[in-house]
């Protein structure tokens, strides 16, 4: 029987979009009927790029241009950013369930459907796009994302909380601010496109979240000194608000690590000082 971790590493390696967002979905459909199995250990491919196509162009995060969103080719950009977001967040969704063997299998349950959600988020920023005559790959983008999927690629515990706990819950952070700019230029598709997303993506974090928690139960570890230890060495420099503390405390975050957050962006403001 093919195991869950070899379906999810062909759905990773797809480069073709809309293959893969079907791959995603044929992988949910065999897992939940019970047709593939847990492998224990097994030998890992390396995956220093999943499958993706040969566009957009990937560039350095500082050369992307700002386009305002009160103009249809900013609001087109935006949509085309969010997209590439939610392009990676599949494969990030199958990494998880590819690399890291020997846990519960509710771990492989959770990072199949957030791949699902996030394959659904892709395919309506794909068809916003498409509405507009253009398509995913028509503007440059970066590769901020799964470069911190490789940095974290040894270990489940930092992958949970720096990937889903950082990267994603900043797009928590950030939405709620994009819907009120969209809606002052009259963009109610795009706002009703998000609104999917952020109800997800909180779901998404929330899972970053537990199984977090888990593994440092599982190692012994104080989860809210872990969490700071990992942010000091990873994101120094990089931890800034406006924080959406709504959503990110229906997440999973406590009020202490709310408390952290503020904490190091202070230290890191009177670095730079």
């Amino acid at each position: 029987m093919i195991t869950v971790h070899d379906a999810a590493h062909a759905c990773l390696m797809e480069a073709d979009p809309a293959r893969k967002a079907a791959c995603v979905r044929r992988l949910a459909q065999d897992f939940t009927a019970g047709c593939l199995a847990m492998a224990k250990g097994g030998e890992l491919r390396p995956v220093p790029d999943p499958g993706r196509p040969p566009r957009p162009v990937l560039v350095e995060r500082h050369r992307l241009p700002q386009r305002p969103v009160k103009t249809l080719e900013g609001r087109l950009a935006l949509a085309h950013a969010l997209a590439h977001i939610e392009f990676n967040a599949i494969n990030i969704g199958l990494d998880a369930a590819y690399r890291f063997r020997d846990l519960p299998e509710g771990f492989y349950a959770d990072w199949v459907r957030v791949a699902v959600e996030e394959a659904h988020h892709f395919e309506l920023l794909r068809a916003y796009l498409n509405d507009h005559g253009r398509d995913y790959g028509d503007f440059p983008a970066h590769d901020g994302l799964w470069e911190m999927v490789r940095r974290t690629d040894n270990d489940p515990l930092i992958r949970m909380a720096l990937v889903p706990r950082v990267l994603e819950a900043r797009g928590l952070d950030v939405t709620p601010g994009m819907q009120v700019r969209l809606r002052k230029v009259g963009e109610t598709r795009l706002v009703e496109i998000l609104d999917v997303i952020y109800r997800e993506e909180i779901g998404h974090v929330e899972i970053g979240t537990r199984w977090f928690r888990f593994l440092c139960a599982e190692r012994g570890l104080d989860a809210r000194a872990t969490f700071r230890a990992l942010l000091s060495e990873y994101m120094a420099g990089r931890i800034r608000g406006p924080y959406d503390e709504l959503g990110r405390m229906h997440a999973g975050f406590t009020a202490e690590e709310m408390e952290d957050l503020r904490a190091l962006e202070m230290e890191t403001m009177g670095r730079l000082s």
